[in-house]
């Protein structure tokens, strides 16, 4: 049997870079992972969502991402992600342990690829993020509307709004070069200057709509779950190859 040498930090950081879909925020920050065990076989990471009713290719995409992550680390034995109380839990679960892949798991279901799904929110959120380091130029320099076309990515200060920015481009396939324009539309080409106003007006209505529903989620998540009895993940270490059998919360 492989020794499963994995360690609790090594797989909260693994889940920590898996983000929801269409929040694009680390489903850990969310409170989607309900637990992690540890045993001889491996690794079994419970999730949750908000509702029973969240839409099931989220729920899949999400679901999928972290079994990916947790994959990747050496010696980390079975990954077994299991969905709770989910209408689609038992498909969703089983399609994920037989490695079946979006449309063997929904079948005629799976109208998009979850390529094209993943495109999609990575595109969203490619807006979002130009969007708010845009806003936050404007509020904080002279900078105006007309001056927006023109702004190149060394023009932007360093912080986590412009690291965010170009994580997201990368996501979508976008150049990071300095010299690159910072107000592009979704294939990378420059907004025009007289096109600005209106896509930035877009722009900040699909980070709005980010946000609102994060804070959303976040309390229908409160509601649904009681964890008033401690911190969520919990975090179960059950390995016999372990000094100590035991519990960490």
């Amino acid at each position: 049997m492989m020794r499963v040498d994995v360690t609790v930090d090594e797989v909260m950081e693994a889940l920590e870079a898996v983000v929801d879909p269409e929040l694009d925020e680390p489903i850990t920050d969310l409170g989607f992972v309900r637990s992690v065990i540890l045993d001889d076989r491996g690794v079994t990471v419970h999730l949750r969502l908000p509702t029973s009713f969240c839409s099931p290719n989220f729920a899949y995409l999400m679901a999928s991402d972290a079994q990916d992550a947790l994959r990747l680390i050496p010696e980390a034995g079975e990954v077994r992600i299991l969905l709770d109380e989910h209408h689609d839990s038992d498909k969703i679960n089983a399609g994920l342990a037989a490695d079946a892949g979006y449309r063997g798991t929904f079948g005629v279901e799976a109208v998009d690829s979850l390529d094209d799904l993943r495109r999609i929110f990575r595109r969203k959120a490619h807006t979002a993020a130009m969007e708010r380091c845009i806003e936050k130029l404007l509020k904080q320099t002279s900078l105006g509307v007309d001056d927006i076309s023109s702004l190149i990515l060394s023009d932007l200060p360093k912080g986590p709004e412009k690291s965010a920015l170009l994580r997201r481009r990368i996501g979508i396939g976008l150049s990071v070069c300095p010299a690159g324009r910072v107000f592009v539309d979704d294939d990378g080409k420059p907004v025009p200057r007289d096109a600005v106003p209106l896509r930035l007006r877009f722009a900040k209505s699909v980070r709005i709509s980010m946000e609102g529903n994060s804070h959303f989620c976040r309390g229908l998540l409160a509601t649904r779950y009681d964890d008033t009895d401690g911190p969520v993940p919990r975090i179960y270490d059950t390995r016999t190859t372990s000094i100590t059998a035991r519990r960490v919360s």
